[in-house]
């Protein structure tokens, strides 16, 4: 994501553009919308998905070990550095805002490349890895979510240069990215990566990091969801009987 430095008050005062806008803070955060706008305060929470989005991966990866997971996260933080030799190589600067902040380039936007890949991704991964249903209610969800995706990723485009940290060209060159990206990672782990899951979680390290491969299990949460419940009735039956 992109850094930028801390200011010492939640107001600050612009150096140019109009005098008279003020720009703050969100609490705990360096994201900035102008004073009083509250579809930039609404913005500015937007941006901030990224980071709830990799908060997310960390929990599943920790909780789940589930080897598409990783390879979805370790796609997401490739992406990410090759965000970061793309603004270092380019050096595009931003726009020209209430005065600098900045530590990093502007050219491709990190949030439009990362959220884009993400939803590139998810799309792929719901209608050609998850189970397939006989008819297109069942699978109304996949298409819910697709739209989710698409229409996240779109108002945190619009986010980054409504708050000024983007210039138009900045965030579509970063979306076009994100989404090229996304694809090509989705068919390396779709085709070249997934042939090795049941080896890698077969294998001395991959069962004690207890890591999971779900590719040929068509449900996976209704898969754990009966397996839980009928381990829980297991141990009951057990439990009655030992008394």
């Amino acid at each position: 994501m992109d850094v930028e430095s801390a200011t010492d008050s939640p107001d600050v005062s612009p150096l140019g553009g109009d005098s008279a806008m003020q720009w703050k803070s969100i609490s705990i955060t360096h994201v900035e919308y102008p004073k009083g706008d509250l579809i930039g305060f609404f913005l500015a929470w937007v941006s901030l998905l990224p980071f709830c989005i990799i908060v997310g991966f960390i929990t599943l990866i920790i909780f789940r070990r589930d080897l598409h997971t990783i390879s979805y996260f370790a796609g997401l933080l490739l992406n990410e550095v090759i965000n970061w030799l793309l603004k270092h190589l380019i050096q595009a600067p931003r726009p020209i805002r209430h005065r600098q902040l900045y530590t990093e380039y502007g050219m491709p936007s990190s949030h439009a490349q990362f959220s884009w890949f993400f939803s590139t991704y998810m799309i792929l991964f719901l209608f050609l890895r998850i189970y397939k249903n006989y008819n297109l209610i069942d699978d109304i969800w996949k298409y819910c979510v697709s739209a989710i995706c698409v229409t996240a990723s779109s108002i945190i485009l619009y986010s980054r240069v409504y708050l000024g940290y983007h210039t138009f060209g900045q965030v579509s060159c970063g979306a076009l990215l994100g989404i090229f990206f996304g694809a090509a990672w989705f068919c390396i782990v779709y085709v070249v990566l997934t042939p090795f899951f049941p080896i890698l979680a077969s294998s001395p390290i991959g069962e004690f990091l207890m890591l999971r491969d779900s590719t040929l299990i068509p449900h996976v949460m209704w898969f754990e969801y009966t397996s839980s419940r009928t381990e829980a009735r297991g141990r009951q039956r057990k439990s009655r009987k030992s008394q």
